[in-house]
């Protein structure tokens, strides 16, 4: 593999600094990705934020405005041809012939990846086998499920082996069946490749991936492995649990300045600032008013606020999410 003297030998995909606009909006501003062998990244943010542009530029399907994409240490730009062989790619609407069958479309995606006539029917009959497609082969694709013609898709971004596979939002319009064992083909894939998911859906980051990179309106307001996303989810909230419950508005003039958000009968969100710990205030109450608490635990933030939170605007039409950002790597700073 050719790698360049400042590109590390683990590092397969290194975006800096991208940025795209159309006239004059902005839709992708300063954004950077650095990928690792084996990792699985994925690039969140609801529909708009810039997802699918930064991967049309990452994939070299469209030139970014300022910025730069390096390719197991090959420049995007100044040898495209040779950097794009070690990428694959599965765009949001799969670009699939339907009047094909299925081997001979992967065929075809072998010849347009340049594999040679004497590799090709391996190449396909591996795709075929690690995205469950072996028995497959003879059938026209428009024929198969949409689930079915999301793996066509996968096998052909896969064909010739590269070592980055970029999955634009994959999972799109499948069922919950499908949607497990589309999850399931992409957790395999991360083994063998390095592999960026772009998707709107929270769930799916933290099922599949190692780290997770949140766009809004074109920038990153938040880069962390899943861990850290966790963390960020858990926030500075707690859950309580009352046998002989108050009203919202008592318990939270009891535990001020944190405030209590009802959730059910008798189970209530206690939300805090940074710092503040009103686990002691919580019991002194509890005691003094005979609320019985049973039960504390730290509160995971629904899927919903956490986007709330990292991607609202505040009065000044700045992203309220920017103080959330957690860099952890320099590749992935943001500017």
């Amino acid at each position: 593999m050719s790698m360049s003297n400042t590109a590390s030998p683990e590092v397969t995909l290194a975006a800096v600094g991208l940025s795209r606009r159309y006239g004059n909006n902005l839709a992708v501003d300063d954004v950077s990705i650095e990928l690792k062998r084996g990792e699985i990244v994925g690039l969140l943010g609801p529909n708009g934020a810039g997802k699918t542009t930064a991967m049309k530029m990452i994939t070299g399907n469209l030139a970014p405005s300022a910025g730069s994409v390096n390719v197991c240490g090959i420049d995007l730009i100044d040898k495209p041809t040779a950097a794009k062989a070690k990428v694959g790619y599965l765009p949001e609407i799969p670009p699939l012939y339907k009047e094909l069958r299925v081997d001979e479309y992967l065929r075809l995606a072998g010849r347009l990846h340049r594999l040679k006539q004497s590799a090709l029917s391996d190449a396909v009959e591996r795709a075929k086998r690690r995205t469950g497609l072996s028995d497959m082969g003879r059938r026209l694709i428009g024929s198969l499920s949409k689930g079915y013609q999301q793996r066509v898709g996968i096998a052909q971004a896969i064909i010739h082996d590269p070592d980055v596979v970029i999955l634009d939002e994959p999972t799109v319009g499948l069922d919950p069946n499908q949607i497990r064992e589309i999850r399931s083909l992409i957790r395999e894939l991360g083994n063998e490749h390095s592999v960026i998911l772009s998707t709107h859906i929270l769930p799916e980051v933290e099922a599949i991936c190692d780290r997770v990179q949140i766009l809004h309106r074109g920038k990153v307001v938040f880069t962390d492995a899943i861990s850290g996303l966790r963390a960020f989810r858990g926030g500075h909230s707690l859950q309580v649990s009352l046998r002989r419950p108050p009203e919202t508005e008592e318990l939270s003039s009891a535990i001020e300045p944190a405030r209590a958000e009802k959730l059910s009968e008798g189970v209530f969100r206690i939300i805090s600032q940074p710092n503040q710990d009103v686990t002691n205030q919580l019991l002194r109450a509890s005691l003094d008013h005979d609320w019985g608490l049973y039960q504390l635990l730290p509160a995971q933030a629904s899927v919903e606020e956490v986007f709330v939170q990292l991607t609202r605007q505040d009065a000044t039409g700045e992203d309220g999410g920017q103080a959330a950002t957690t860099n952890t790597a320099p590749a992935e700073t943001v500017a």
